[in-house]
């Protein structure tokens, strides 16, 4: 199960990793295929913005990326826990506040990776 939990959460720093990518670098570009609802007027105006979301995404990435990086077992999952739970919550929150796929593609890779480290 360690491996599993291993995948899922090198998943979720992927996802994430996208997102920052996405999100610092490819907002006026790529972001406006992704974010079809989103006015396209807006997307340069608020270029600064999903700059400083994507930097959160960021440091979300690199907390799960240093989880796998501690040699103590114990530590290694408390970290764990702690990022996944906040990939989770901002998932919850960006789904509930912005749009409800957010729920399947951040909150549910992390919910999983948490039930997979538990087991």
């Amino acid at each position: 199960m360690q491996m599993i939990a291993h995948i899922l959460t090198a998943l979720v720093v992927l996802i994430h990793l996208y997102i920052v990518w996405l999100e610092m670098f490819a907002w006026t570009t790529r972001g406006r295929k992704v974010f079809k609802t989103f006015p396209k007027e807006l997307f340069e105006p608020t270029k600064a913005l999903a700059a400083n979301q994507g930097l959160y995404n960021g440091f979300l990435a690199a907390g799960l990326i240093w989880s796998f990086l501690i040699a103590d077992p114990v530590w290694q999952v408390n970290i764990r826990f702690f990022f996944l739970g906040c990939v989770a919550v901002a998932g919850i929150y960006g789904a509930w506040t912005a749009d409800k796929k957010i729920l399947m593609v951040q909150t549910l890779p992390a919910v999983a990776a948490i039930l997979a480290v538990i087991l």
